[in-house]
């Protein structure tokens, strides 16, 4: 049997929604001040864009940590174009994944951002049938005082 997820979104009041699924934890979504939003929360497309780029920060992070990659930050940036007409969809999705460290291997961090891209992460895999899907990486070297060696994209 394939696994469930489940969620469950309340209006509170306006445009406002709470959204809480499984684990319990409560997320407060609302729309744009033009759609009679109130900034109270992200919007719907914007928690997917989180969605994803949290999800393939897990898999990074925790494949960079069995390759004992001495990462020191770690941040995942992620940009859609969205069509002009409704439904605005994404039509282009880039997530670039900025990895900072010392003696970092090019080698592994292609590895794991490959491995997340194409095995493990099931946002990235969802959303790249929907646009197309581009993954970067930028990484920043450190030497032993914390000062930036090199950069390499």
């Amino acid at each position: 049997m394939a696994d469930q997820m489940n969620a469950k979104v309340k209006l509170v009041d306006g445009m406002t929604f709470d959204a809480t699924p499984d684990s319990g934890h409560t997320v407060r979504v609302d729309a744009a001040p033009d759609v009679g939003g109130r900034e109270l929360g992200p919007r719907p497309l914007e928690l997917l864009l989180m969605g994803l780029g949290a999800c393939t920060g897990m898999d990074v992070i925790s494949i960079l940590r069995k390759m004992r990659q001495d990462v020191t930050a770690y941040e995942v940036n992620v940009h859609a174009d969205r069509a002009a007409e409704h439904p605005k969809v994404f039509t282009r999705i880039v997530v670039e994944h900025v990895v900072r460290g010392r003696n970092l291997s090019e080698e592994a961090v292609r590895k794991a951002v490959g491995l997340s891209e194409h095995k493990y992460c099931s946002a990235s895999a969802m959303l790249g049938k929907a646009a197309p899907l581009e993954h970067r990486i930028r990484i920043v070297q450190e030497n032993a005082a914390g000062g930036v060696e090199g950069l390499r994209q």
